[in-house]
């Protein structure tokens, strides 16, 4: 495979997992954001709201009503931080543990094999460069997110 295919097969790959993620929503019943916080909760296990909102780029008022709705179909809760009773902690419910596992565990085992096809070295360099191209993607959405927003 050549250079030229890397940047059409990197397209189709976030096409790919745009239609999934779209589709996940889908059948959790909720929206794009609503799941992007709800992966951020399950890999952290816990977090807060204000880690949440910047992580998301909304507005404090946003994220109580996002929490709101997550709360509402009991997908998370919330309660004080032990440490600090003036902040709250968001955790993952165990409903949403399970769907998680239900509508991801097949990327694992999928992947597994897909992986077990290449070398050590060669997943070395497969994971330098995914991690690389997120680096550059969160410099551009940081960019991104300074640009006024079109009326």
């Amino acid at each position: 495979m050549s250079r030229e295919m890397i940047g059409p097969e990197m397209q189709a790959f976030q096409a790919a997992v745009d239609d999934f993620d779209t589709a996940a929503a889908r059948v959790l019943g909720i929206n794009r954001t609503d799941t992007r916080c709800l992966e951020i909760l399950l890999q952290h296990g816990e977090i807060t709201p204000g880690i949440l909102g910047p992580a998301l780029g909304l507005t404090t008022g946003s994220v109580t009503a996002m929490l709101d709705r997550l709360e509402k179909l009991d997908y998370l809760t919330r309660s004080p931080d032990p440490q600090d009773r003036r902040k709250v902690v968001v955790r993952p419910t165990e409903k949403i543990v399970s769907k998680a596992q239900e509508l991801y565990g097949p990327f694992i085992v999928e992947g597994e094999a897909i992986l077990s096809q290449y070398t050590d070295e060669q997943v070395d360099a497969i994971t330098r460069f995914l991690r690389e191209s997120r680096e550059l993607y969160e410099r551009q959405i940081k960019r991104a997110r300074e640009w006024p927003a079109a009326r």
